[in-house]
């Protein structure tokens, strides 16, 4: 059996950062009470009682570190996990651009391993196998581990720390690269998950992570990134201190345009050989000239998400009063953020679609919005349809340039809310 979720007095007790632990008394922003965002609900349980959890983001003011406290335990939330990453066209070619990459810049072949932490349904590591090249999954939803094992990836299905990392170094694995893409913020004990990487790093093997990055979500507003699963929030100067305590060193940054702006951090042991490029310099001192040392770049998010809700919520509200009639594209989990802060629920939205046919039939969490396949948008030839997974909105809307058709428009929520005609869409 799963973990039950943590009782409140759990939650209120005193909390303290989970990288350095220092107290934290700083707000970064509060988004209120909310649902588990990935908690789709089929209909049989609309009239039941549905958990909401605080959604209210802290910064350390010591290595300054984003985070949300743990509301709720790993093992709940990833139990029966709804997201399956090969569901994104851009994701599966993002993730098959950096194996071609990785196999090139590291020398990787036959007598490699390549271990990927949280690998998901083997959106990435498929595209090893062609090569030949030997992979490990570590994933801890059973339900979308399955569908990896399908493909022929070799999955683990567990979380990944210093426990599982003994057992695989027991076992004589030594990994030549391991993989983590938008896993770290997924992870409430960090330095047991950190520390388990250079028990089975190879002596000049390299660990590469993929995150969102705090300077884009503060720049451009992306509050909708917040929700229970995303433990924390990274800056390179909190993941340079995080490496550092586990014998880690950042190698190589790259600035990448996925989830909204993301950072592809290299890391390897303090004792290898490998070189530090220029890029780690040049993007801590932005950081730093950003103000990310100092703690009062940290506390006026606040304001600015409830300025982004306000203008939504004009926006939508007006179209309302015009008659016309709004459906949503995707049921992301930043889009259920999205929703249930601002409080769009079936009277602005008729209902949402999303490719994944695990949610088809079922209802998004707190607002209950019908989830329905993407052909429903062609049957319901709506005015308007709001983009959720925003980071997505290129792919999406040459998916879904024949809504000119019929004089459909687009909604961006983030950064600004805006209408976008498809004739306005730039060719791919």
């Amino acid at each position: 059996m799963p973990d039950a979720p943590k009782s409140a007095s759990a939650a209120s007790e005193p909390q303290s950062c989970r990288l350095c632990g220092a107290g934290l008394h700083h707000t970064f922003c509060d988004l209120g009470m909310s649902p588990l965002c990935e908690s789709f609900l089929p209909a049989d349980r609309l009239d039941r009682m549905e958990p909401y959890y605080p959604l209210r983001v802290m910064v350390c003011a010591s290595c300054y570190l984003v985070q949300l406290r743990e509301y709720v335990a790993p093992e709940h939330i990833f139990d029966d996990y709804a997201y399956f990453s090969s569901y994104s066209t851009s994701w599966v070619a993002h993730a098959k651009a950096y194996c071609d990459t990785m196999e090139r810049r590291f020398g990787l072949g036959r007598d490699s391993l390549v271990v990927e932490l949280a690998s998901n349904d083997g959106y990435l590591l498929q595209h090893f196998l062609p090569k030949g090249i030997p992979v490990l999954g570590i994933e801890p939803a059973a339900n979308v581990a399955a569908a990896a094992t399908e493909k022929g990836v070799p999955t683990v299905v567990d979380f990944f720390g210093t426990n599982l990392a003994a057992k695989l170094a027991a076992e004589g694995r030594r990994a030549d690269l391991i993989a983590g893409n938008n896993v770290l913020a997924q992870v409430p004990d960090l330095n047991d998950f950190v520390a388990g990487m250079p028990m089975i790093l190879a002596p000049e093997g390299v660990v590469t992570l993929e995150f969102p990055h705090l300077a884009r979500l503060i720049d451009e507003r992306q509050f909708d990134t917040i929700y229970h699963e995303h433990f924390s929030y990274f800056s390179l100067v909190s993941v340079e201190r995080l490496a550092a305590r586990h014998g880690l060193r950042l190698i190589d940054v790259e600035e990448l345009p996925t989830h909204g702006g993301s950072l592809r951090v290299y890391l390897a042991h303090e004792s290898s050989s490998h070189a530090v490029a220029s890029a780690v310099g040049r993007v801590l001192a932005a950081e730093e000239a950003r103000g990310f040392r100092r703690i009062e770049t940290y506390t006026g998010f606040d304001a600015e998400v409830r300025a982004v809700k306000r203008d939504l919520l004009d926006l939508l509200i007006g179209l309302k009063r015009q008659g016309k009639r709004i459906c949503g594209y995707g049921a992301p989990g930043k889009g259920n953020t999205l929703l249930n802060y601002c409080g769009i629920g079936p009277d602005f939205l008729d209902f949402t679609v999303d490719r994944n046919p695990y949610k088809h039939g079922r209802f998004t969490p707190g607002m209950h919005l019908p989830i329905h396949p993407p052909e429903a948008l062609d049957a319901a030839r709506p005015d308007y349809v709001l983009i959720l997974p925003w980071n997505l909105k290129a792919e999406i809307m040459h998916q879904l340039a024949h809504i000119a058709d019929w004089g459909g428009k687009f909604v961006v929520p983030i950064p600004k809310p805006e209408i976008v005609a498809p004739s306005e869409v730039k060719p791919a």
